[in-house]
């Protein structure tokens, strides 16, 4: 089984001058710690207008950074808002496949279609046909990664005409692709996509292996990929903090998961927010908390890795721990990866690969049945002539017949006259 670690930039209120800046600081020498610790993936969020608990809103941004101070650690969008009026398809393909470059092939593409109101009305998304535009554009947006040129769409919910998107990624035909999954409905349709499933519900541990079991009998049997690639993987998120004594873990850890959770109810199920005014936090610490009981994987080494073997006995292919949540500090989250990587980590990375080995012998007929479905690319046939100018090619050449092939139309001078600042040298004319 592999880790990662899943940031949503959370920064409860009051915010101090400075505190923005400090937050990225902090998670991008948290990520190069991850990555020389030998944790496995990192996951960066795309949320809009979520205070407090959400300010990660160019992931690729911070994705690109993280590339220039990692060498081995996966770079994932957890997810990439694949809506159009999110971001365009071309935009997506161009920006996944510039971090692959950067990165030397580390990225893995996560998609979703979005949830909460504060961000769909934000945008002017349609609710009632999210799914149905995350469909039609991560399709497409596979294919541009792939085929050059593309050949161009008319769809539902974006059209574009032909053109070769570039650059293309290093990964062939694109980055391992993923999806957002939140009930055991969404998991089922991973499956059948031939999706990795990031699962952001929270799974109890002994309830894991009913998830799995259901998702890779679905990819088995049903799957009709969706992109370019199969990509059979389940990855749960779990609470994280880890220290040798347990009163310390749960006193570091627990309150952030408990915010973590509480924000999350505030703004996709119950909450109401004024922009700008809205103190979650506050919020929070006037509510009853919950009892300590289902804390994850808070605790000393052995709790963490009790918790985490039950995951890994269910199947689970990687725990994505939530650490970076609420009031946590920065210190205390890179001592508790320390920790976990020096007592924990070790047992499970020594048996990762025979584990893989494994489950890629189970799968070998099940992916190449799988990659035979994947979506045809549309035949170019003659690929179009696209003129600089069209508009003004149209005038020039109307004119030109008029005054002859010699002279310079007054429309072409003004042309050329605008591309060049407006000045023209003796030597030009």
């Amino acid at each position: 089984m592999k880790f990662g670690l899943f940031y949503e930039h959370q920064i409860p209120r009051p915010w101090h001058e400075g505190a923005e800046h400090q937050l990225f600081q902090d998670a991008l020498a948290q990520v190069e710690l991850a990555d020389t610790l030998g944790f496995d993936y990192i996951w960066e969020v795309e949320h809009h207008f979520l205070e407090e608990y959400s300010h990660s809103s160019a992931p690729e941004v911070f994705l690109a950074a993280c590339s220039q101070r990692t060498t081995q650690i996966r770079l994932g969008h957890g997810i990439v808002l694949m809506p159009p009026a999110y971001n365009h398809p071309a935009r997506v393909a161009e920006r996944i496949s510039t971090l692959d470059l950067v990165s030397n092939g580390r990225v893995e593409w996560g998609t979703g279609e979005s949830a909460s109101h504060i961000e769909l009305g934000g945008f002017n998304v349609d609710p009632k046909h999210k799914r149905e535009m995350w469909a039609e554009c991560t399709r497409e947006t596979a294919k541009m990664m792939t085929q050059s040129p593309y050949a161009g769409y008319e769809g539902q919910y974006f059209s574009m005409p032909t053109r070769n998107v570039v650059p293309k990624p290093l990964q062939t035909p694109h980055p391992p692709p993923w999806v957002a999954c939140s009930s055991r409905d969404s998991l089922r349709y991973a499956a059948r996509y031939g999706l990795g499933a990031l699962t952001f519900a929270f799974v109890d541990a002994s309830e894991a292996k009913f998830w799995v079991e259901e998702y890779y009998e679905i990819f088995e049997k049903e799957c009709e990929p969706l992109t370019q690639r199969v990509n059979p993987n389940i990855a749960m998120v779990s609470g994280f903090s880890c220290h040798n004594n347990e009163e310390t873990a749960v006193a570091r850890g627990l309150d952030g998961l408990r915010f973590f959770r509480f924000a999350l109810a505030h703004y996709y199920h119950n909450g109401s927010q004024i922009p700008g005014q809205t103190d979650i936090w506050q919020l929070y610490r006037e509510t009853t908390q919950e009892p300590a009981e289902g804390r994850a994987g808070i605790g000393t080494p052995d709790q963490v890795r009790e918790h985490l073997e039950v995951m890994e006995d269910a199947g689970v292919d990687q725990v994505v721990f939530i650490q970076q949540a609420g009031a946590n500090r920065h210190e205390d989250i890179c001592e508790s990866l320390e920790l976990f990587a020096k007592r924990v980590l070790p047992d499970f990375k020594a048996r990762d690969a025979a584990q893989v080995e494994k489950k890629n012998q189970r799968l070998t007929e099940a992916i190449e049945s799988a990659e035979k479905q994947k979506p045809a690319l549309t035949s170019l046939g003659e690929v179009p002539v696209v003129d600089a100018y069209p508009v003004l090619k149209r005038k020039l050449e109307e004119k030109t017949e008029k005054v002859g092939a010699t002279e310079m139309s007054d429309d072409g001078e003004k042309f050329l006259l605008s591309i060049e600042g407006g000045k023209r040298t003796e030597k030009d004319t």
